[in-house]
């Protein structure tokens, strides 16, 4: 049953305007949908929907995707009441939610199912837009691991863009956000300490708003601030932990598990102290400089002092993380959107957590996680049938899996066998060892050479001679010039015959060969072993500057079945 009941709660009205409301039972043939862009401390827009006599609500920090597949993260909060539908003006800054909100869309929509609310109820909804912009199908999908999260998919064709001036537009009034800010119309309303609101704050606050538990006012006045001198971060020495690590298994090893998605990214430890926060790599190299998004997010978490771990990934088009595209980001190349999956806590507020079974720990850093960040993200345990998982995490592109045993503690800087790595793509990492001169109209390197340690010694794995473009060939050399060395550094060459694909390493083609000391590790993806124990068909994807190169080992992927 529709209620306003939360929507009254965290509202006084003998001080705000906003409308009290009251569930409305509708008259019209066709429920009405809104959009309702809101220019606070963050931009983001308001999803409603027409429905049991109020408007359901999602935040939506990215907009309604456009292309067909995408999908956008959409947070529902707390039902508003039918005549919030046409709020359009300012709410002046300095008080809660100050900014500026617009209709940037409205119209009509149309249920594609006979029982709307009942599908919405079970966590899914498929609807068709009708309105001055938006026009199609969308889809909303509720993620099982989180109540109040849902993934707002694009549905049918893809969507026509839109001319800047349309997008710029109200669908109200007409006006830019830039004329509304400008304008009479002012919506008065007052920050009331924690159980205060009015549906129109930040987006952190609006979100942290939807949770039973409210924030303290401390927390809102912090989302609220705005300061046009950027504040100078205190420096925080840490002390280093060498994060956990997981043991490679081609099979799945009995006993409890729980498992996770495997990313492909940097692995990164946070450590808070106060306001100050420090981000380090596995290797102990500071990545603050790298992604200062991901340091300004870990400010906002809900702890005096932690140690969190985590992996920073770039995201592909079907919300995969990308190691390839991560490296690209770094070169400058690209723009994908990061975020900082987060899965493990070493310590918090000054205690150690790292004796504390996997499963507490997991709770404590939930529970420290900003409401909504397009940064931070929970790494949600996704199941406990390994072989199940992998055909579906093979199915859906994804690398693999990370489990770990049920109730075990954080080692530090151990590879225990607690956690597991289970890996379904061919893909991991090599040390390089040197390159072969350029041919052709290839300029600074031609192939990498490269290879893993056995019994601690270094042995050639093959030539990876594609997936480069300019600038990372002439990066590559740049680092290159730094070792350079006079000998080569694998045990195993020369080779007597160059082979069938040309991989082996003779000793006339030493002579021709560049030697760099085996400090460098670089991401590859390749098609299978060869009974010689090559690669073939390997792709260059980046550098991994996260991986110590005495630890590159063969890898081997998982079997399905």
């Amino acid at each position: 049953m529709a209620s306003l009941k939360e929507y009254k709660r965290k509202r006084n009205f003998a001080i705000t305007t906003e409308p009290e409301g009251r569930v409305e039972k509708s008259k019209r043939k066709q429920p009405r949908f809104v959009i309702q862009k809101h220019d606070a401390t963050r931009l983001h827009y308001d999803f409603r929907l027409e429905m049991g006599g109020t408007l359901i609500s999602w935040a939506v920090p990215k907009g309604l995707p456009m292309v067909k597949g995408e999908k956008h993260l959409a947070v529902k909060v707390e039902d508003h009441p039918i005549s919030y539908i046409d709020f359009e003006g300012t709410i002046p800054q300095g008080q809660y939610g100050g900014g500026t909100v617009q209709v940037w869309d409205r119209g009509t929509y149309e249920p594609l199912s006979k029982t709307p609310k009942k599908e919405l109820d079970g966590g899914k909804l498929h609807v068709m837009l009708k309105g001055k912009k938006l026009n199609g199908e969308w889809y909303l999908v509720r993620l099982k691991s989180e109540e109040n999260q849902w993934l707002i998919i694009k549905g049918g064709e893809d969507h026509k863009n839109l001319s800047k001036k349309v997008h710029a537009q109200s669908a109200l009034s007409g006006k830019t956000m830039a004329q509304l800010a400008k304008s009479d119309h002012v919506w008065q309303s007052k920050a009331r300490g924690p159980h205060s609101g009015n549906g129109h704050g930040s987006l952190k606050e609006r979100l942290a708003e939807a949770r039973e538990s409210v924030r303290t006012p401390r927390k809102v006045a912090r989302a609220n601030s705005t300061s046009k001198t950027p504040k100078k971060k205190p420096a925080l020495k840490a002390k280093f932990l060498e994060p956990m690590k997981a043991r490679i298994e081609d099979k799945v090893p009995p006993g409890d598990w729980i498992y996770e998605i495997k990313f492909d990214g940097f692995r990164a430890v946070t450590y808070k102290k106060g306001k100050a926060v420090h981000l380090l790599s596995r290797t102990n190299h500071d990545l603050a400089a790298k992604f200062p998004d991901v340091v300004e997010a870990m400010e906002g978490i809900d702890a005096q002092n932690a140690i969190v771990d985590g992996e920073i990934v770039a995201l592909d088009k079907a919300g995969r993380s990308s190691f390839q595209l991560l490296q690209a980001y770094e070169l400058g190349q690209e723009r994908p959107p990061l975020c900082y999956y987060v899965f493990d806590i070493l310590a918090l507020n000054g205690k150690s957590t790292r004796d504390l079974p996997l499963e507490e720990r997991r709770e404590k850093l939930k529970a420290i996680l900003p409401e909504f960040s397009d940064i931070i993200r929970f790494s949600a345990s996704i199941g406990t049938e390994a072989e199940k998982l992998l055909k579906k995490a093979g199915a859906l592109g994804l690398e693999g899996l990370i489990g770990k045993r049920k109730g075990s503690r954080y080692e530090v800087g151990q590879r225990s066998g607690a956690w597991i790595k289970l890996k379904i793509v061919r893909e991991q990492e090599f040390v390089i060892g040197g390159y072969t001169p350029p041919g052709g109209t290839r300029q600074h390197i031609g192939a990498l050479l490269v290879g893993v340690y056995q019994k601690g010694k270094l042995v050639y794995s093959g030539k990876v001679g594609t997936g480069y473009t300019g600038a990372v060939l002439k990066d590559l050399h740049a680092r290159f010039k730094k070792v350079t060395a006079k000998t080569c550094p694998f045990t195993d060459l020369p080779e007597e015959r160059e082979g069938r694909y040309g991989q082996g390493i003779t000793a006339s083609v030493m002579k021709k060969c560049h030697w760099v000391k085996p400090v460098l590790v670089c991401q590859v993806k390749f098609s299978e072993w060869t009974r010689d124990n090559r690669l073939r068909q390997p792709v260059y994807l980046g550098l991994r500057e996260d991986k110590k190169a005495k630890d590159v080992i063969r890898e081997s992927a998982s079997k399905l079945s």
